[in-house]
């Protein structure tokens, strides 16, 4: 599969600005569209995302909760940074990262489009 085609049809989202598939174990970006703005590194962002993948899933272990992540929100001051894990038995582990532009983006749009992406995703 061509992630990086995939990961584009993100990048139509209005106030997108880059996309990552990501190994949560690891932090290592698989594929990548886009770049973050001012110098960011869209690596580093998708690995410290992996952090908060992981830490989520340690406490739902804690918990005993047998609900999966849909996705997780981190709200900045300019961008809105989702986190959505794969569903399919064959991504298990890996999550799509997508950085958005918080005054242009419509966050509910981009959620359904995560999710549609996410659900073509398969490794």
């Amino acid at each position: 599969m061509d992630f990086e085609a995939k990961l584009a049809e993100l990048m139509t989202i209005n106030g997108a600005i880059a996309a990552a598939l990501v190994d949560s174990a690891s932090g290592m970006t698989i594929a990548t569209v886009g770049e973050m703005r001012d110098g960011g590194d869209l690596d580093l962002a998708a690995a410290g995302s992996s952090e908060v993948m992981r830490a989520q899933m340690n406490v739902q272990d804690l918990l005993k909760l047998n609900d999966p992540v849909e996705d997780m929100l981190i709200t900045l001051g300019e961008h809105y940074q989702l986190i959505r894990p794969l569903t399919d038995d064959s991504g298990a582990g890996l999550f799509a990262y997508l950085l958005l532009d918080r005054k242009q983006a419509n966050l509910a749009l981009a959620r359904i489009k995560l999710r549609s992406v996410e659900a073509e995703l398969a490794i």
